[in-house]
């Protein structure tokens, strides 16, 4: 890895806490991350429900509907024991992929706090030996993230498309500005995106308590329509619905998943609000409200199988039809906000740990780190979301394209958690296959059910998937090559050093920060700096940034300073996969020297890739790499280095 990306991304040592470690250790303040400042009790529970909630919470909008129609519609109603029985399907899947698979067991896998699938990931490679299932399991924590992008894309579309539609059932006549009304949402809500959620973040929770307190009361008085739909409580009623139609309840577990859509982002975001309230505001307010909001649907359906036509809406009274499109496109707008924002932290965890190039982030709240913009990836959502909506035109057509990003990553999530939970928890491995087997086979089913989806639009996460995962293997593999190919040629810090002191190199007063990706070896920058300027600065660093296989990193461990040669010093910084770097502030606090940073002059190199005479990559990729390469966010930004006072020279490295 050259210098453009001076970070050194190597697995950790014996010792967890200091990897690569060289020197001592010296306490330095985390400027790169000013940590979560978490909300705590009720406080905690309404800021969850407006961000961890949204897109499970607005899955009534769509999901009942779309499994009855698999056995019925308006004009040939399905008989009541099936709706009753898809009912029953769609309760337990709340209770055992939702409260058992990740409130009660899956949110106990933390790092360091921290939650979601690259968090998941680092652990099970941290307590992994060998190299090949570290590979295998960084594999499937990739996939996993990449299905994730997949359903952010969908997301937005499904949720807004499924709001808007509610408008057909007060004004008919209004159904052909549907498709023009949902892209202007969309529109709005990626164009609203650089401006930040702080300010808005805080209308989130009370909106989603309204939410779900009206789903719960609509449900309810829909239950009294026909109470004999509280059967489904009884899973025998789920079970009896399976055995009766055989290959057709296998279709219609693609679309009961629809269902538990979001139950990832519980995990996720963990770190952003602490186990506890998550795990209560979901037992107490979250699944009620859902379970009543569905039996309420099916009872509404069971009475009236006209109401098919959208039985969400079809619950509110007509005076209330107005009100409850608004409610439930402000519920949408929140559930794509959260989508969309955690794609944004996926993607800057994925950059970090050098999956992905670098790329322009800006933070839009200077208090709080974690909230960031990713423009090039925000407008990339906005496209994809757009043309989503103008190719499925309903969100009953869009439903087949989300089922198979969702239950993919509960595929990956299982088999990471099935490491942790015997590897790092010591569970027994009887147990582990008896508990995690149950929920593979489960998720082995939903997904099975979701294949069958893919020529009616399943192929579209697919393909955001596979191509995200083509693209992050590409760009690992290109920079391996670089890696591999500077090393050979690369001169040893011990060497140079020595020389250093018996030469007549002349030094000239300034502090130069060089940036390495191997401490071990010198810089490029420097050995051109010596080439061309013949003079070395009287205050010299070398400083390599590494990336740990965790959240954050410890105060202790943010930096190891060593002193190798008279004014030369060998610093190495580390940094959480979570957190962005910022070099200024960090050196700033080093201990041993009194670092300016407005005086500090940068020196970097920047890689001229061509392809060598035995290419060592396919043409296709070697094309793909370059233009990542090309478009990478420059150094002195992504690390917030100040632009002026980095001086970059280019190297030529064939692959």
């Amino acid at each position: 890895m050259s210098e453009q990306d001076s970070m050194s991304l190597k697995e950790s040592s014996s010792d967890p806490r200091y990897p690569n470690s060289i020197g001592t250790p010296t306490s330095a303040p985390q400027h790169g991350q000013e940590g979560h400042s978490r909300p705590k009790g009720m406080g905690a529970m309404l800021a969850a429900l407006g961000v961890v909630y949204g897109d499970i919470g607005t899955s009534p909008l769509y999901a009942l509907q779309s499994s009855i129609r698999n056995v019925g519609s308006e004009t040939h109603p399905a008989h009541a024991w099936e709706v009753i029985g898809l009912t029953s399907l769609t309760f337990w899947a709340l209770m055992l992929v939702v409260t058992i698979k990740y409130v009660i067991l899956i949110m106990r896998a933390d790092h360091n706090k921290e939650g979601g699938i690259i968090a998941l990931m680092a652990l099970a490679q941290r307590v992994c030996k060998s190299n090949y299932f570290r590979w295998v399991f960084g594999l499937i924590g990739i996939a996993g993230a990449c299905l994730f992008f997949g359903d952010g894309i969908i997301t937005p579309a499904i949720s807004v498309l499924s709001a808007v539609e509610g408008v057909e059932i007060s004004v008919p006549d209004a159904s052909p500005f549907i498709i023009p009304a949902a892209i202007i949402i969309l529109l709005g809500l990626f164009a609203a995106q650089a401006l930040g959620t702080g300010k808005i973040g805080k209308a989130f929770g009370p909106i989603m308590l309204v939410w779900f307190i009206t789903i719960a009361v609509l449900g309810a008085r829909g239950i009294l329509l026909h109470p004999g739909v509280l059967l489904a409580l009884s899973p025998l009623e789920a079970i009896r619905f399976i055995v009766t139609h055989g290959k057709l309840s296998f279709i219609a577990l693609g679309s009961v998943v629809l269902s538990v859509t979001g139950a990832e982002a519980l995990y996720a975001d963990m770190g952003h609000f602490g186990r506890s309230p998550i795990r209560l505001a979901w037992l107490f307010l979250v699944l009620p409200a859902l379970s009543l909001n569905y039996f309420g649907q099916a009872a509404s359906i069971i009475s009236d199988p006209t109401t098919l036509a959208n039985p969400f809406y079809y619950l509110a009274p007509h005076w209330m039809q107005i009100p409850m499109l608004l409610l439930a496109t402000m519920a949408t707008i929140i559930a794509s906000q959260a989508g969309i924002s955690g794609s944004f932290s996926l993607c800057r965890q994925l950059i970090q740990l050098g999956y992905l190039p670098r790329t322009r982030i800006i933070h839009t709240n200077p208090h709080e780190e974690a909230q960031i913009y990713l423009p090039s990836l925000n407008w990339m959502f906005a496209f994809g979301s757009v043309v989503l909506v103008i190719a499925f035109r309903s969100s009953a057509a869009l439903a087949s394209a989300y089922g198979i990003a969702v239950t993919g990553t509960f595929l990956c999530t299982c088999v990471l958690a099935m490491v942790v939970f015997r590897r790092v928890f010591q569970w027994k491995s009887y147990a582990v296959g008896t508990v995690f087997g149950f929920f593979f086979v489960m998720d082995a089913v939903f997904f099975s059910s979701n294949v069958m989806k893919i020529p009616d639009g399943g192929w579209v996460p697919l393909s955001i998937a596979v191509g995200s995962t083509l693209i992050m293997t590409t760009w690992q593999r290109g920079r391996q090559l670089i890696r591999n190919m500077k090393k050979r040629d690369a001169v040893p810090m011990g060497s140079f050093i020595t020389r250093l002191t018996q030469s007549r190199t002349i030094r000239v007063p300034g502090l130069a920060v060089f940036l390495t990706s191997d401490p071990e070896m010198v810089p490029d920058a420097l050995l051109y700096n010596l080439r061309h300027n013949k003079v070395l600065h009287q205050t010299v660093l070398f400083v390599t940034v590494q990336t740990l296989d965790q959240p954050e990193a410890d105060p202790d461990q943010r930096m190891t300073v060593k002193e190798l040669a008279p004014g030369i010093r060998r610093v190495i910084i580390r940094y959480g996969f979570m957190e962005m770097p910022n070099l200024p502030l960090t050196l700033a606090g080093m201990t041993e020297m009194d670092f300016d940073p407005i005086q500090a002059s940068y020196f970097t190199s920047h890689d001229l890739v061509f392809r060598s005479k035995v290419p060592k990559m396919s043409l296709w990729r070697m094309w793909v790499f370059l233009y990542l390469l090309n478009n990478a966010t420059s150094i002195s930004e992504f690390f917030r280095i100040p632009p002026e006072r980095v001086m970059e020279f280019g190297v030529r490295v064939a692959i």
